[in-house]
């Protein structure tokens, strides 16, 4: 009954809140109720703190359920819900193994006031800590053109190094570079699993951004993954450019040697 209306009462929470703050009070009051049930209050008020229990539930749930799912772009979501589930679900069977065997140790009151000490003060000292709000923009952006290849290329073959060629007066290359270090979680999120930056020591002003991915299916799926949100970063990227012509994009496929023959 309690997650039911705390169902009820959540949208109009979330219009006054943001989700730290809603963490924070879902915490605060599941702390209360916990060690009010440690004095075993009379039934009547057992039963009421285990509505105010319920609705703190849902709330906390809800609310995660939301961050988690507002931050990961479409083609991940998936599987990145699975593996929060699997942490959250396999966080409360450990964490009620644990506190059964406290429980078993020291009995259920005392059990009851040190989680719920601990459990505020956890959320009173995580309470700056600011989650992310997923307002940036994962839908695909399709920006990417399709790679050019003088023949079609195996989808198994690999690795594959990408070369991103721009030329940066010198003055904004330190504005560049902190640009191009944003763009470093972009790339490794969207399949690479290397990545750097290098300068031509004959032309300082050529600078070229690199990344490897595991094969050419790899890559072709990171013209799929890229969101608006990563288009916008490398427009700001391309506003140090300084070529009039666009950056230049090499892909290298990896090329087997044969060994020594031992002639050498």
């Amino acid at each position: 009954v309690g997650a039911i209306a705390g169902a009820l009462v959540l949208p109009r929470l979330r219009q006054r809140f943001d989700a730290v703050a809603l963490l924070l009070g879902a915490s605060l009051a599941t702390a209360s109720v916990m060690a009010m049930l440690s004095f075993a209050p009379p039934k009547w008020a057992a039963i009421l703190a285990l509505l105010l229990l319920g609705m703190a539930w849902i709330v906390a749930l809800t609310t995660l359920n939301g961050v988690a799912q507002a931050i990961l772009p479409n083609w991940v979501r998936g599987r990145g819900l699975a593996v929060y589930l699997t942490v959250f679900n396999g966080a409360m069977a450990g964490g009620s193994l644990g506190w059964g065997i406290v429980a078993q140790q020291f009995g259920i009151p005392a059990t009851l006031v040190v989680g719920a000490v601990g459990l505020a003060i956890v959320a009173v000292a995580l309470h700056t800590v600011k989650l992310p709000a997923g307002e940036e923009d994962l839908v695909a952006s399709n920006h990417w053109p399709e790679p050019l290849t003088a023949e079609p290329v195996a989808h198994d073959r690999g690795p594959v190094l990408i070369l991103v060629e721009y030329r940066v007066a010198k003055k904004d290359r330190m504005d560049f570079l902190a640009v191009l270090g944003r763009m470093a979680g972009e790339r490794r999120r969207d399949g690479a699993y290397k990545w750097g930056v290098t300068e031509d020591a004959a032309d300082p002003e050529r600078i070229v951004e690199w990344f490897m991915v595991e094969s050419w299916a790899e890559h072709l799926r990171q013209h799929k993954r890229v969101s608006r949100a990563d288009a916008d970063l490398q427009s700001q990227a391309l506003k140090y450019h300084i070529d009039p012509e666009p950056p230049r994009v090499g892909h290298y496929l990896a090329l087997e040697t044969s060994g020594s023959n031992g002639n050498g």
